[in-house]
């Protein structure tokens, strides 16, 4: 792996069109430096390398969904009727746009 270094985030922020500061380099170096870390810890589970990676943090088709039971509408009324304000069978929203 290639050693993480000022030099290195230099390139990569030219090479993405970044203007960084001395203080974000710093900052970035000692968040790259935990980072590597973590990646060296994780590196000595044993068996690691045996896992397949994950693209998705849940197990596809994992869940099931529930069976679709058609049932009758509501009634205008039974809808409007835990509304705060209605007016003309409508509910009333308050102005959101000057």
């Amino acid at each position: 792996m290639k050693k993480v270094t000022k030099e290195v985030l230099l390139d990569a922020a030219t090479r993405l069109m970044f203007e960084m500061t001395e203080d974000q380099y710093t900052v970035l170096l000692q968040e790259f430096s935990i980072l590597i870390k973590q990646m060296e810890l994780i590196g000595k589970i044993p068996s690691v390398d045996q896992i397949t990676p994950m693209s998705f943090p849940l197990i596809y088709g994992q869940g099931t969904l529930r069976k679709d039971v058609p049932v009758p509408p509501l009634t205008q009324d039974e809808a409007l009727s835990n509304a705060q304000a209605t007016r003309d069978g409508q509910i009333k929203l308050p102005k959101v746009v000057g």
